[in-house]
């Protein structure tokens, strides 16, 4: 028997509650970021800046990304010997707004276009992966601002996205706690773990307490996100553990005045919290007639 809903007639049934569908927004794309959607559609030119990163764009296209989680091109080029640092850093500093320091090295022969290429993709990628997560600032789009390095191959922004989700989703496979991706990674020691491949070693090795990820992918020379998939697989078998992060530093108080140095605002915090009266104590004015600072405050003492 198949029971059927009526309504009175002259009214509309309710609408059906939204339904999220995974594989829809992953192919529509825009689902990271509504606004580089539109900064697509309008083939828009400059920098959106966000909280974990920057993405350029060109006429609506990624041109590069960058993030201070993942390791750079530069870092990508030099650690394995595919550029000499010298030369780098001679196109670094000769790059302007017409030769930027991609065409510099081309035109020079000093790196195979090929190669170029490819660790800037895999520099885009592994930067927007970061750039892209969820963040608790509104973004910022700098209209007209390019980058030093030049536009080497153009990435659609809906490619950035789909990449960005299908590394998100992987790394949620492996192991779905993402405090292995930024807290200070430490070795633990696992009843009949797996034994690790020779590159989860080199993760293990660096693996001190102290670093994170992205600190062991820069001391590797390897992408972040590699390094992100070798970290979940460790901590999955349970030779890899996260600590958490040590407590922020506090704020300096507004006794310090803005704009201090540093030690200034040291010594300010001091100086403000060595004339604070214990609980329960009041001081008298310095310039009492009556009785001398030091017997007022025995005396105050004295009373508790």
């Amino acid at each position: 028997m198949t029971a059927v809903r009526t309504h009175p007639q002259g009214t509309t049934p309710p609408p059906r509650l939204p339904v999220r569908e995974k594989s829809g927004a992953r192919d529509r794309g825009g689902a990271l970021s509504p606004m580089l959607t539109r900064l697509a559609a309008e083939r828009a030119t400059g920098v959106l800046e966000r909280e974990r990163g920057s993405l350029y764009l060109a006429e609506g296209r990624v041109v590069h990304a960058e993030s201070p989680l993942a390791p750079g091109l530069d870092v990508l080029l030099l650690a394995h010997g595919t550029l000499a640092p010298a030369v780098w850093q001679d196109a670094v500093d000769r790059a302007d707004e017409e030769y930027g320091a991609a065409r510099l090295l081309l035109d020079a022969g000093r790196v195979p276009r090929g190669a170029l290429e490819l660790c800037h993709l895999e520099a885009v990628y592994d930067a927007a992966y970061f750039a892209l997560a969820p963040s608790s600032t509104p973004g910022h789009f700098r209209y007209g601002a390019g980058h030093w390095l030049g536009a080497l191959r153009p990435v659609p922004v809906a490619a950035v996205e789909r990449e960005t989700l299908r590394r998100r989703e992987l790394l949620d496979r492996l192991w779905p706690d993402p405090l292995t991706d930024g807290a200070p990674l430490r070795r633990a020691d696992a009843v009949a773990a797996p034994t690790p491949t020779a590159r989860q070693g080199a993760v293990l090795a660096l693996a001190d307490g102290v670093r994170t990820a992205p600190d062991i992918a820069r001391k590797l020379g390897r992408q972040a996100f590699h390094t992100l998939v070798d970290v979940r697989r460790l901590a999955a078998a349970g030779l890899l553990t996260a600590l958490f992060p040590p407590p922020r530093a506090p704020k300096s108080p507004a006794a310090a005045g803005p704009g201090l140095p540093p030690r200034h605002a040291l010594a300010a915090t001091a100086a403000t919290a060595a004339a604070e009266p214990p609980r329960g104590i009041t001081l008298p004015r310095v310039n009492d007639p009556d009785i001398t600072l030091l017997k007022r405050l025995r005396d105050a003492l004295e009373a508790l």
